[in-house]
Order: C-alpha cells, then structure tokens, then sequence
C-alpha cells in the first residue's frame, strides 16, 4: 500500500486524517497482540483529544505463569542502527513529576507515537512533544516516532537530539522530511547509550518496519506498512 498524502486534498476532503491516525494504531495494536509480543507484554492504545488527536500506543509487560513465556519473537534479528551516541548522565533537566503507587500493575516498557499537525504546528507543542518522548528515553521506555505529516513542515527528531544535547546528524535531511525513527535507550554507569534506527517516509512508497525493543535484548518488528494498510482498507481508503 503506498502511503497517501492524509492532510491534502483530494483525501484531505474525503477522509479525515483523524480516523487514519487511530485505525493505525488499533491495527498495530492488534498485530502486536496478535503474535508478534510475547505472553508476557500487552499493547495498549491511548487516543487523546485536547484540542489536537494525539495517539500513543504503549507496549507493557506484565508477570505470567513462566510456562507460559515463549522466546520465539527473539528469533526477530533487528538490522545494525543508524547511529549510536550517548546521552550523558547529569546533562538534563528532571521533565516530569512522578506520581508512583505501591500496587503492582504493567510496567511500561515501549511507546510508539504517531505524530499528528499538532505536535508540529507551533514551538511550544514541538516542545511538548520532544520533552514527553525525552522523557521516555531518560527512563528507560524504547520509543517509536511516525512522522506522515506533510501539512506542516518541522523535524522532530533533530528537536530531539538538540533537547538531549546530542550532536545533530552528520548529513540532516531537509527541515519537514517524514520519517520513522526507532529509539533504543540502554542506561549505563557513563550515561545512556542511545542507538535509533531512521527510515525515510517517502508518499507513493511502502513504509518501513522498525524494531520495537521490550527489553536490553528483545526487540520485535513493528510492521508500520501492514498496519497502514489495514488501516486505509477500514476506512475505505483506496491505494
């Protein structure tokens, strides 16, 4: 399925690039669940609506019996990152306050956002955005970012390497470029080591398949293309 432009007409006047956003995640939830995780990670959605649609979608792991936990996804060999740096210990802020409660519940372990015109429109949300996903990676939380938006023109992950104080790319794409970026933070004694790997997104073309990490060791695909076609196939969205 090629991707489509969602966010100029025609499709912009016939579908709205909302119901796309969570068709998408629904369906990557639903492969995930449906095989790809082990017993012992649940993927969840969360479709917020403040103004602009936001969609995460969470992977979480929670105990199981030990009979139950298959290795079998770890078969999956992810290809060599894009890059690895090194984000070091004490050079950030503190982004959020923590709430903690003494029960026992799913730990989450993995987020893949789905980048809507909000998130890009203005630099305060641009901000927003790059704190919330800096502070998954200080914690610890793997992270996927999908960027389809070509209504608006800014480079998230670039934003994001300058929040965390880490060199920008030896040869950066033009500013407003789509991409799919996965991020694997592995926290050391000298700092977190962060490998991501970055596809381009290119409209007319398939999308990539990134590693979903779940732990230091595992990771699993994330089939962004057969998701998306899923999702355009629901909505009545011809290729």
């Amino acid at each position: 399925m090629p991707l489509l432009d969602h966010f100029h007409p025609p499709l912009s006047k016939r579908r709205h690039w909302q119901n796309l956003h969570s068709a998408w995640a629904n369906a990557l939830r639903d492969l995930l669940n449906g095989g790809l995780l082990p017993p012992q990670f649940v993927a969840e959605v969360n479709v917020s609506l403040a103004g602009q649609l936001e969609v995460d979608l969470g992977a979480f792991e929670e105990p199981v019996s030990p009979t139950a936990v298959s290795q079998d996804v770890a078969l999956w060999a992810p290809p060599n990152p894009s890059r690895t740096v090194v984000i070091e210990p004490g050079a950030q802020d503190v982004f959020e306050l923590q709430v903690l409660s003494d029960k026992e519940g799913p730990r989450l372990v993995a987020a893949v956002e789905l980048i809507s015109p909000g998130n890009k429109d203005r630099p305060a949300h641009r901000q927003a955005f790059t704190v919330k996903c800096g502070s998954y990676l200080l914690q610890g939380v793997s992270l996927v970012t999908v960027d389809v938006v070509t209504s608006r023109r800014a480079d998230l992950h670039a934003d994001l390497l300058s929040l965390l104080s880490l060199p920008a790319e030896p040869a950066a794409p033009d500013t407003g470029s789509l991409s799919a970026t996965a991020y694997h933070p592995l926290p050391g004694k000298e700092g977190t080591r962060l490998d991501y790997w970055r596809e381009p997104v290119v409209l007319g073309q398939a999308l990539p398949t990134l590693p979903l990490w779940l732990t230091p060791d595992l990771s699993v695909p994330l089939p962004l293309e057969q998701a998306y076609a899923k999702a355009c196939t629901s909505s009545r969205i011809a290729g």
